[in-house]
């Protein structure tokens, strides 16, 4: 019998948010609100629409393996050479890129916990350790929901070759702010490489928590990953990014990019997208107005709500999540559960938002 490696065999199954049409066919009504998966509720941008309607017409040509236009625009907007920049199918193809280029079995990576669910499952397929370095309460008395940096940068030794920083945070919305980030990036050694995830840096409204990119500068060791996925509305089409200060870094990206992985649709609408900033900081606006209402109204529910930076927010409820979230969706309504910790909840439209506090109070009068 032929047999997967054994860090393979046991990884589990990643899990994305359930359908809302499967949900609502199940339970018998006519919609399910679905806030699992941190999508924004608008339609895509126009001129994504007819970017992608041109593009259709040449997909029976393969893309540009380089992404060239692209590369370009990014390098364009962010102030870098093209060679500074590497593209990908979605920023979490990205992640496994830098882990098969970087870790070997024997070396390792390190993150805070909990943080995005795919960091452990990453180290694990490249045979590398996962340092997992627990979250701490951003507020006294609170639960345990944001970085602990400098247990991160005491956990770094020889064998460390990535840390990811999670900023905003996923699950849990928090951010780092500027003096503690700067601290951090200088305390780590300079053969670690720092990744800055910062998949929802459109939707952070705190003015201390710091551009990735800003603090990036100067420091040949420090890398940032973004996404097409979240605020520019792109979640269908698959296309994340990284920028580093050392251009060798993206080269490495690149050695271990799985051709042709960014579509040619998703690179047009990328670009696309980029052409629609204006529209698309008005959308992020709305969301963050949006999170503040849903917030406040949580929070007058009595719930641990903190300040998120994210378009989501984090219910810590600990040992009720799972009846909670299952409570929810019984009423249509999809979150995300991490069992024992908590329930993180995408910020919809305000209707959506209102069927989910509804559906809250109903549960939580049970």
């Amino acid at each position: 019998m032929v047999s997967p490696r054994p860090a393979v065999q046991s990884l589990p199954a990643y899990k994305p948010g359930r359908n809302p049409a499967d949900l609502a066919r199940e339970i018998g009504v006519e919609r399910a609100v679905k806030l699992a998966s941190n999508e924004v509720a608008f339609p895509p941008l126009p001129a994504v629409v007819e970017a992608v309607s041109r593009a259709v017409g040449e997909t029976n040509r393969y893309p540009d393996n380089g992404a060239v236009v692209l590369t370009r625009a990014l390098a364009d907007r962010y102030g870098v050479d093209p060679a500074q920049v590497a593209t990908g199918c979605g920023a979490v193809a990205i992640c496994q890129e830098l882990a098969q280029a970087y870790n070997d079995p024997g070396t390792s990576i390190a993150f805070a916990w909990r943080s995005f669910e795919m960091y452990p499952l990453l180290a694990r397929i490249a045979g590398a350790g996962a340092v997992q370095v627990p979250l701490v309460p951003g507020s006294e008395g609170g639960a345990a929901d944001t970085h602990d940096l400098e247990a991160l940068a005491a956990a770094i030794d020889d064998t460390t070759r990535l840390v990811f920083v999670c900023n905003p945070n996923n699950p849990t919305g928090t951010a780092v702010r500027r003096a503690e980030l700067e601290g951090f990036l200088d305390a780590v050694p300079a053969g670690t490489l720092v990744v800055l995830d910062e998949a929802y840096r459109e939707f952070v409204t705190d003015p201390d928590v710091p551009d990735g990119v800003e603090l990036m500068r100067g420091r040949p060791n420090v890398a940032v990953l973004r996404t097409f996925s979240k605020a520019w509305g792109l979640a269908g089409l698959r296309v994340g990014y990284l920028l580093a200060e050392d251009p060798a870094v993206a080269d490495a990206v690149r050695r271990t990019h799985l051709p042709f992985s960014v579509g040619m649709v998703a690179q047009a609408a990328a670009v696309a997208a980029l052409s629609s900033e204006d529209e698309v900081r008005r959308r992020c606006a709305a969301v963050t107005a949006e999170r503040g209402r849903l917030t406040a109204a949580l929070r007058d529910r009595g719930l641990e709500v903190a300040e998120s930076q994210a378009n989501f927010v984090w219910l810590p409820v600990a040992e009720r999540t799972a009846e909670l979230a299952a409570a929810l969706e019984a009423r249509a309504v999809i979150t995300r559960p991490f069992a024992g910790e908590g329930i993180r909840v995408t910020v919809g439209t305000p209707e959506e938002d209102d069927v989910f506090l509804a559906a809250l109070d109903d549960a939580l009068a049970l």
